[in-house]
């Protein structure tokens, strides 16, 4: 076979740290720095599905070694999560932890019954930006806002 079978026999071994470690890494450092919150949500889904294989390959390691396509399935998955034509990370976020994980049901306490029930019903993000919007201009502007939008419901 010589060095092109050697080179396919290790593939994996070769090109994985760089795709698996050495990139996301770079990138995330990158996502830490942007303003944009998409690039860390790609990044911050890759490292929780990265560190799942990794448990998962741990904890079964005496069936997977004789599975010899193994190494390959996860380079595999490991790029389709990691390069940007693909963006694997940021659709198993939208398509599936986002849709069953409900994470923020909390809503201050010090914000009046009113507010916090309309708070309550909003999805994370536009209760962020709701609560920045408070902060930047009261909460008599956010009543006013709550007002306006529950006549124009009425009118329709």
């Amino acid at each position: 076979m010589g060095f092109q079978g050697t080179i396919a026999r290790h593939f994996d071994t070769l090109i994985g740290p760089g795709v698996m470690l050495l990139y996301p890494l770079y990138a995330s450092m990158r996502a830490i720095e942007s303003p944009s919150a998409l690039d860390d949500q790609q990044w911050l889904t890759y490292w929780v599905m990265y560190s799942l294989i990794t448990l998962f390959e741990l904890s079964s390691w005496k069936v997977l070694q004789w599975l010899p396509f193994w190494p390959y399935v996860k380079l595999f998955f490991c790029m389709w999560l990691v390069l940007p034509m693909f963006n694997g990370a940021a659709y198993i976020y939208e398509n599936y932890v986002r849709k069953y994980v409900k994470i923020g049901g909390v809503v201050d306490p010090n914000y009046p019954e009113g507010q916090r029930k309309v708070l309550q019903m909003m999805s994370l993000d536009s209760r962020k930006a709701v609560e920045r919007y408070i902060e930047r201009n009261g909460p008599d502007a956010f009543e006013r806002v709550v007002k306006a939008a529950e006549k124009e419901a009425k009118r329709r």
